[in-house]
């Protein structure tokens, strides 16, 4: 007897289609992993968004991709999920074409001069802009001076009208770093510029990353703006907060905007980030909760003890004037998960109540000092009308950016722990009592 034969139905005899359903298998596989998995930060996107090819090639001498930071969390309570790339775009060109500056018909601003940048108002009269209606005059929100930044850059920021991303590098802080993820259509709606100073644009020059003969300077998705620094603060971070609070301000006619730490590295589309962190949550602002602390008075005493800001003097008068005006801690009769933002990344929608949010901190800023934890929580308390936030879990934000550790600067800090849970030491002298209150809640030994 001879051997039985089978033959290869036809069905399989080609090999481009065995392939076809082996990647339709596989893709339907993962899909579903993806869509049912809740012990990840999965974020689905379609494994087909076309995504533009590097924006830059960077000399080997300016290491952009030194010192990353790694994550050590595997799990995530609150995973995000995006909707396919071409949705986001059709959705986010009707909302950028049907609407005009969200917060430009209510809001005015005080116009004239001062020794300040923005004027360094009394507490009481800072508070006093806290309420604001329609019609009600209008608020300081910086630029008594003028921002020395030349008319080119003007005229290119002005004529942003979709979304910014806005970040800063002061005294060669920090590196410039590319965005990931880049659909092709994104650079259509959304600008990057870059605030530098003099410092900063000579190691850039140095790394002929940029012309010394051009007054304009593009390095990939980036535009990059020289801002004179000498004409504004002295401290270097106090000049980074102009560009992050008064955003609103730079691009008058932007829509929304994403403030970027320059220790970030954006890997998620913005347009992708927008449309799910902010339009679809409908509020008018995004940013991820403090991975350790829930009080405003952690992060005082840690900002402290850690020297984040070298006047502890001036943090015990700054958190005794909101003491002694009705800053509360964190508990869960808050609207709020947290009452400490990690603020290193922030997504707007340019409305009303965000910019008169983002005015009110820069003044409290301007007040005390650039660690802009501090005043969040009281600002977002006291203001009105209220502000409308999705403070998103701290795994999420470890997906959209990776951090890097800022330029290590011969004779700086040594690089060791940023954070510790903080006591009450840098308060048990010299406190006049102010924050007593506060504490015992925080601590949970008042019964009152």
């Amino acid at each position: 007897m001879g051997r039985a034969r089978f033959s290869t139905p036809p069905l399989f005899q080609s090999k481009l289609l065995c392939f076809s359903l082996i990647c339709l298998f596989s893709s339907v596989f993962l899909a579903l992993h993806f869509a049912f998995s809740t012990s990840k930060c999965i974020f689905r996107s379609s494994p087909f968004d076309p995504l533009q090819s590097p924006l830059f090639s960077y000399p080997s001498t300016y290491g952009e991709h030194k010192h990353a930071i790694p994550t050590t969390r595997s799990s995530c309570d609150s995973p995000v999920f995006f909707s396919d790339y071409w949705d986001v775009v059709k959705d986010m060109h009707r909302l950028l074409e049907n609407s005009t500056s969200l917060g430009a018909r209510s809001l005015r601003y005080i116009q004239g001069n001062a020794e300040s940048f923005g004027g360094n108002l009394s507490f009481q009269k800072r508070i006093s802009y806290f309420d604001h209606s329609e019609d009600e005059p209008e608020i300081p929100c910086g630029f008594f001076r003028d921002f020395p930044i030349t008319n080119s850059d003007r005229i290119a920021m002005e004529s942003c009208d979709g979304i910014v991303v806005a970040s800063a590098i002061f005294n060669d802080h920090d590196k410039i770093r590319q965005p990931r993820g880049l659909g092709s259509q994104t650079l259509d709606y959304v600008c990057f510029f870059m605030f530098v100073d003099d410092v900063t644009l000579k190691t850039l020059h140095f790394h002929k990353m940029t012309s010394r003969e051009s007054e304009e300077h593009k390095i990939g998705a980036w535009r990059v703006v020289k801002v004179v620094s000498q004409h504004l603060y002295e401290n270097a971070a106090m000049n980074g907060v102009i560009p992050k609070y008064l955003v609103h301000r730079l691009f008058p006619n932007s829509k929304y905007s994403i403030w970027i730490d320059a220790k970030l590295q954006l890997v998620i589309d913005p347009l992708l980030l927008i449309h799910s962190l902010v339009v679809k949550e409908n509020v008018d602002m995004a940013l991820s909760r403090h991975p350790y602390f829930l009080h405003t008075m952690e992060e005082a005493m840690a900002t402290g003890r850690w020297k984040k800001w070298w006047d502890v003097n001036g943090l015990k008068v700054q958190m005794e004037t909101y003491c002694d005006n009705g800053l509360e801690p964190w508990s869960s009769n808050k609207p709020y998960p947290t009452d400490v933002p990690d603020s290193a990344l922030i997504l707007r929608k340019h409305s009303a109540a965000n910019n008169h949010f983002s005015c009110l901190m820069f003044n409290e800023l301007e007040a005390f000092n650039p660690r802009d934890q501090l005043p969040f929580a009281y600002v977002r308390d006291k203001m009105n009308p209220k502000l409308n936030i999705n403070m998103f879990v701290v795994e999420v934000f470890e997906q959209v950016a990776v951090e890097y550790r800022h330029n290590l600067k011969q004779g700086g800090v040594g690089v060791g722990p940023k954070v510790n849970m903080a006591t009450s030491d840098w308060l048990a002298n010299g406190s006049s009592g102010k924050c007593e209150g506060y504490l015992l809640k925080m601590w949970g030994e008042s019964h009152g």
